[in-house]
């Protein structure tokens, strides 16, 4: 089935609550966490809460920062995502997620099974779902195997009582541990490796700065033990710079775990080229890397007929696609 992809984001106690048991909202967060939450919901096509969130913490899930709303308008987009409410009953439409910030972003009430909303949300043309709780519906969503993405900022408090942050996601990798004002963020990949780091290359293309005359791509180059040699994203340091060869640009081209790394791209890596002498193909082959898995292949808008992929197959590197990742890397080129 064709679904979003799905990240779930929420703040816990050291002690694993969402919230405390009294009456009054517990804002977890300190003000940078918030801020990056702010810029998180900005880069999502919808973001997604329960009923009971709306009920108690009666929010407005609105993109809350001028700039980024003017982005997300220069990028084609409404200056807040779709807000979305899980709920199979009534809802007080006195609620903020109703009555404010019409202008900026619409709300829609879906029902049913995470599976069956995802593929409601699909069919509106919804690539990237921030689910944001609350601790029902992060059980359900986890509980289901549909989260791609899982981001924990963990506050330095220890709360003792009230809703909990469970789930049953299988094996989640650690992509980042990273301290974010008093607090610490865990960000969480699911799914097997090959979708994992490829879904992270195209969330790297989210980063790209717009360019009528480029895709927006990103990169990452994984060892075989899996440690991150390197990530890259277009005109990520120059404006002529292509995901590939930006992230190769970290590397030593003497370690000798290249050759048994894997090149994780949004987009087939160019076999033509005008704006460089030296192709993104012929750079993984200078590496020496052995193995390329791609989402999208990439259509004859610049060049003649692309042929990245076929140049790096006939040389004997092992050249993946996997293609139900495509809307996640077109998602940044939808001016394409």
């Amino acid at each position: 089935m064709k679904r979003p992809h799905v990240l779930a984001s929420a703040a816990v106690s050291i002690d694993g609550f969402l919230d405390d048991d009294t009456p009054t909202r517990l804002v977890l967060s300190g003000p940078a966490d918030l801020d990056r939450v702010d810029a998180e919901r900005a880069g999502v096509d919808a973001i997604l809460v329960g009923a009971g969130t709306v009920r108690a913490d009666d929010p407005r899930l609105l993109v809350r920062s001028p700039r980024r709303r003017a982005d997300r308008v220069a990028r084609g987009l409404g200056p807040s995502p779709l807000r979305v409410v899980l709920s199979a009953g009534a809802l007080d439409p006195r609620a903020r997620v109703f009555a404010e910030g019409r202008e900026l972003a619409d709300t829609v009430v879906v029902a049913g099974t995470p599976d069956e909303v995802l593929g409601r949300l699909a069919e509106h043309g919804v690539v990237r779902l921030m689910v944001e709780g609350g601790a029902a519906v992060h059980r359900d969503f986890l509980a289901a195997g549909v989260v791609d993405e899982l981001q924990l900022a963990v506050a330095p408090r220890l709360v003792g009582a009230g809703p909990r942050f469970t789930g049953a996601p299988g094996h989640a990798h650690l992509l980042e541990t990273r301290r974010v004002g008093g607090d610490v963020l865990l960000r969480y990949r699911l799914g097997d490796a090959d979708e994992r780091w490829l879904a992270e290359a195209c969330t790297l293309a989210e980063r790209c700065p717009p360019s009528p005359s480029a895709f927006s791509v990103g990169c990452v180059v994984v060892a075989e033990d899996g440690t991150v040699l390197a990530t890259g994203y277009s005109r990520r340091d120059h404006v002529l710079d292509h995901a590939e060869e930006a992230a190769l640009r970290d590397v030593d081209p003497a370690d000798p775990r290249l050759p048994g790394a894997t090149m994780y791209t949004s987009l087939e890596p160019c076999g033509q080229r005008a704006s460089r002498p030296v192709t993104c193909a012929q750079h993984i082959l200078d590496a020496g890397i052995g193995r390329v898995v791609m989402a999208w292949r990439e259509p004859p808008t610049f060049v003649g007929v692309p042929s990245g992929a076929a140049r790096l197959a006939d040389a004997g590197v092992t050249v993946v696609e996997r293609p139900e990742l495509t809307d996640l890397a077109r998602r940044p080129n939808r001016h394409r």
